[in-house]
């Protein structure tokens, strides 16, 4: 292929799959391995890798086909040539039909075959995970995102926001429930001074309780004669998104709540959303001190409940980063148990492994702010019920990945994944609506609780790190088997599929939709966006 500009012509390529894909530069480089500073280079063609690796890895990542990989490759290597051979003397234009002679011939031909050499070396050398060796780009690590000792995953991991006022629970397996959209507003329970109606709640609680499922409640909507000022939330009831004009109306509200529920309801959620306007008007310091009156509040009424600070959400967002932040240096999370942190992709149709773009914008906030609590992922955003649902198959997988995320984001200390909703039906993935028969994709989050019941996670990885396909992801556990135990590993790709060689100890792959296959050493296994779980032979 010919190009006045090799290195231009691979950058102008490289930025059409980029953009294709819709990845910024940041989180490119996040899953090649390399700066933001050096995809741009290479992007923009001032600069070309200094093997076909590092291109692979990009066009892989951005989701180039077989016949765009051979394309990057032959733009690659005019690019590598045009940087290594110096200018040549002009020469006499020839006919184009006219054989060249020989001493010019045999040059060309062992440079094209020591290209095509060195590109093939490195392409090989790519599929063991190789970086761009340049001074500006990332240090390569090889070996999983995080290792820690194994750990149970709890029931509670997996959980779910009540969007329901009838008390009634999910038909399938779940772990625990969060009470939101589902009649409890705090205008609701105390629709004016000195009065509560504890009816909603009631109810709610005591479907929990019949279920076995722990209850985070979710405190929010200000009743409008405690800020009659106050803007309106977006709810019918009369709740203002303000927080109360006198904190000590605060105070009483969560001492009644705190008093009845005492022993009943695990853990409170302090503010809904504090990043939206919608939801929360008042500034960060009165939050922060909404914060720590409930904690002292709630520790006196039931010392074992758990304080989960205001939710954070909007972190796609700069103006959602900057409350976070503010929250974080104003001591708030010096008065609760676990942070409560909105988890959520860009687009419903993004895949979910896009959240841990956040899991690590919210760490680094953290880290900056010199605090570690646990973390809940109690929700998602206000536009949700306005996106497009997902198909069926996409559904599925995407439920699925959604609680596996949470085990990949394990180690900045994320402990509970709800998903929203139960019960509602409009939004992109819908898992039962009230009233309703559990959908495939809840049925699908079932098979993977019961793939893990007393399942211990010790590792999660993505990639060639972990000596998989750059579009692959894996977490290993050891699982229950027979009287013993034995490893498993539950694989998936965020896009397209991918062809590992068996290991001599796997077993057999198990898929979602219960069937299951023996595999050989040294056979084939296609990975595809639906989980798989692979058994392995037990240890020594």
């Amino acid at each position: 292929m010919a190009a006045s500009d090799p290195r231009a012509e691979l950058g102008r390529t490289l930025t059409r799959l980029k953009e294709r894909s819709g990845l910024s530069y940041q989180s490119l480089g996040a899953r090649v391995h390399l700066s933001k500073s050096a995809v741009h280079r290479y992007c923009s063609g001032s600069s070309a890798p200094a093997d076909f690796g590092t291109v692979e890895r990009i066009g892989r990542a951005t989701g180039a086909t077989r016949p765009e990989l051979e394309e990057l490759f032959e733009l690659w290597s005019l690019a590598a040539a045009s940087s290594e051979t110096p200018a040549a003397p002009p020469v006499e234009r020839v006919d184009p039909a006219t054989p060249a002679p020989k001493k010019h011939r045999r040059p060309l031909m062992v440079a094209v075959v020591l290209t095509i050499l060195v590109g093939l070396l490195v392409v090989l050398d790519g599929q063991r995970g190789t970086p761009d060796p340049g001074p500006a780009d990332a240090q390569w690590i090889s070996g999983p995102t995080w290792t820690l000792p194994p750990e149970p995953v709890p029931d509670q991991f997996f959980g779910v926001t009540i969007n329901s006022k009838t008390g009634h629970m999910p038909d399938f397996e779940v772990g625990a429930v969060r009470l939101w959209d589902s009649g409890t507003l705090w205008a609701k329970l105390q629709p004016e001074p000195g009065r509560f109606d504890w009816t909603l709640l009631d109810r709610q609680v005591a479907g929990a309780e019949a279920s076995s499922l722990p209850v985070l409640f979710v405190i929010g909507g200000t009743p409008g004669w405690a800020a009659p000022a106050g803007p309106r939330a977006p709810y019918p009831e009369d709740a203002r998104a303000a927080p109360p004009d006198d904190l000590a109306r605060w105070d009483a509200f969560v001492t009644a709540l705190a008093g009845r529920y005492a022993g009943r309801i695990e853990a409170y959620e302090l503010w809904v959303l504090a990043t939206d306007r919608r939801f929360y008007s008042g500034t960060v310091e009165t939050l922060v001190d909404m914060t720590r009156r409930a904690h002292r509040i709630v520790k006196k009424a039931d010392p074992r409940a758990t304080l989960v600070c205001p939710g954070m959400g909007n972190l796609w967002t700069e103006e959602g980063r900057e409350t976070l932040r503010a929250f974080a240096a104003l001591g708030g999370y010096d008065h609760c148990d676990v942070a409560g942190i909105k988890l959520y992709q860009r687009s419903a149709a993004d895949p979910p492994e896009t959240m841990l773009q956040l899991t690590g914008v919210v760490d680094e906030i953290l880290h900056e702010a010199g605090v570690h609590p646990r973390i809940w992922n109690t929700g998602t955003t206000y536009t949700i019920p306005l996106q497009d649902k997902l198909d069926e198959t996409t559904a599925r997988n995407f439920a699925v990945r959604f609680y596996l995320v949470g085990l990949l984001a394990r180690k900045t200390f994320l402990e509970r994944m709800y998903f929203y909703n139960w019960g509602g039906a409009k939004i992109p993935i819908v898992l039962q609506p009230d009233g309703g028969s559990p959908t495939p994709a809840a049925r699908a989050v079932e098979a993977l609780q019961r793939w893990l019941a007393g399942a211990e996670v010790h590792s999660c990885g993505h990639g060639p790190a972990v000596d998989l396909p750059p579009n692959a992801w894996q977490c290993r556990f050891t699982a229950p088997a027979g009287s013993g135990s034995a490893p498993v590993t539950i694989v998936w790709t965020h896009e397209g599929t991918a062809t590992v060689t068996a290991a001599t100890d796997m077993t057999s792959v198990q898929r979602l939709d219960g069937t299951s296959s023996a595999l050989s050493a040294g056979n084939p296994l296609t990975i595809g966006e639906d989980p798989a779980l692979v058994r392995h032979l037990a240890g020594p």
